[in-house]
């Protein structure tokens, strides 16, 4: 589909033989930012580490831009525009931050004036090694870092861990302004349901490793108890009201 960025359809993966995501189908368009819901353990981060190709998929497809990726390796799928800043944020603590700009993927090229123009305040933390920073300006910085790479697919796995939740409502708005600009695909995993669903335009909720419900953001903002029903895995008996799409957990 023309107006889809990132397809996912029937993926099962996990690690050792053992399935953690099972028959997952998810898309995310050009510019759409997306939530992926669910409590611990019901398999969000190794769905983004599966489209990151971290995680080999035992069956389904993974597609990008109409590309099936199964015969693509992680890093030739960053050359293609995938973006991800994983938990731990994945940052070099004895470099500095402008040095975090001048280091990435082979043959790519990133753009600092980017990282700058979505947090000025990194710019007078420029010769501040990683290490010395607080977490919240640690975090700014990953996310700042994957922006540079002006990706077409970026994946987001818990920008609050560890972090107060305040830092968090200053860093999705930049995330939501980024997709907004450039067309970027944005595919969000964050335990503050409610920071997430204001941020995204649609959401899915994982429970034991499969999809059981999505709908437009707005929507699950607005169904508390069918939203803590799916984090729970509970039997939904029908379709939701509003349209939305409910499955069996």
């Amino acid at each position: 589909m023309a107006d889809t960025v990132l397809s996912i359809e029937s993926l099962s993966a996990g690690y050792d033989q053992a399935a953690v995501i099972r028959d997952v189908d998810l898309r995310v368009g050009p510019g759409e930012v997306v939530a992926l819901l669910g409590p611990n353990g019901a398999g969000k981060t190794t769905t983004l580490r599966a489209i990151s190709g971290i995680v080999k998929p035992m069956a389904g497809r993974i597609v990008l831009d109409g590309l099936d990726l199964a015969r693509t390796s992680p890093s030739s799928r960053s050359g293609l525009g995938i973006a991800h800043v994983p938990e731990g944020r994945g940052l070099f603590f004895g470099l500095t931050v402008a040095e975090h700009f001048r280091v990435g993927p082979r043959r790519e090229h990133l753009d600092e004036t980017v990282a700058y123009d979505y947090f000025p305040n990194l710019r007078d933390l420029h010769r501040r090694r990683a290490g010395l920073l607080s977490g919240g300006e640690q975090q700014m910085l990953a996310v700042a870092r994957a922006l540079a790479r002006r990706p077409k697919l970026l994946l987001l796995d818990e920008l609050s861990l560890g972090l107060a939740p305040v830092i968090v409502e200053r860093l999705l708005p930049v995330v939501r302004e980024f997709a907004k600009t450039s067309g970027c695909a944005v595919l969000l995993v964050e335990q503050h349901v409610h920071l997430a669903l204001e941020a995204a335009d649609r959401g899915y909720v994982l429970a034991h490793g499969e999809i059981v419900l999505e709908n437009d953001a707005e929507q699950l903002r607005g169904d508390r108890q069918l939203l803590v029903a799916s984090y729970l895995g509970e039997q939904t008996q029908a379709v939701a009201s509003d349209g939305g799409s409910q499955r069996g957990g």
